[in-house]
């Protein structure tokens, strides 16, 4: 939990599994989230340069949340209880378009759904995992200096699971396939958040996903990384 307490970000997902393994949600665009005005304003705009503004901002305590969507692409994100990191799938209309790998603190849920916490650095991996490059490491590199994320070790171990997992085509890369075929399901209805005066009062910093949204939904309520999501 960061020091102030605050909440950072939210993000509504839809569950579609939740078991011992892992958990497994899904978002769609459209669907609502409340990210740091700076970084709203960042996206907008299409200047990366504010995107360290929002760090500082986070370093400092001091930050606003605004009203946003996810734009773009359909998710589908998987996510073992003690993992630090999760899987992420990005879909367009042409299909998968590339697995992201998300660093991130283990889920710790709540009866607001669950929370993790951002640690910046990400690995974006081809959909047939032929190749894959790390994102973020000026961002990696600033909050450390920040002192926003100090679990180096934890981090790098990440890191090496997740490369094992892909060299040999394990865990959720076991199943490309399947993966590769998902699509959201039109009929869903798209999850909501909860109500802005309910999550204030909630002590809590990081991605938080929930049970405040109706039954097969979730909150998620992410850390600075989430800035580095394409599609976002």
């Amino acid at each position: 939990m960061y020091p102030t307490g605050r909440v950072w970000s939210e993000h509504a997902l839809r569950v579609v599994a939740d078991t011992s393994e892992a958990l497994v949600a899904a978002c769609a665009p459209g669907v609502e989230t409340r990210w740091p005005a700076l970084y709203v304003r960042a996206r907008d705009d299409g200047d990366r340069s504010v995107r360290m503004e929002t760090f500082d901002a986070m370093a400092t305590g001091v930050w606003e949340l605004a009203n946003a969507v996810w734009r773009e692409t359909e998710l589908l994100l998987w996510k073992p209880p003690a993992a630090w990191f999760s899987v992420n799938a990005f879909y367009t209309s042409a299909g998968l378009r590339n697995w992201y790998v998300n660093f991130e603190y283990p889920t710790r849920r709540t009866t607001a759904g669950f929370d993790t916490f951002d640690l910046a650095v990400d690995l974006v991996v081809a959909p047939d995992l032929s190749r894959w490059e790390w994102k973020d490491e000026g961002e990696y590199a600033h909050v450390r200096r920040l002192g926003i994320v100090t679990e180096h070790q934890a981090v790098d171990a990440a890191r090496d699971e997740v490369l094992a997992m892909l060299t040999e085509r394990t865990g959720v890369f076991a199943n490309v396939e399947r993966w590769a075929a998902w699509r959201w399901e039109p009929v869903w209805p798209p999850p909501r958040l909860p109500r802005p005066r309910a999550v204030a009062n909630r002590a809590s910093f990081g991605p938080r996903r929930g049970t405040d949204a109706p039954a097969g939904e979730v909150t998620q309520r992410p850390g600075p990384s989430l800035f580095g999501l394409p599609g976002c």
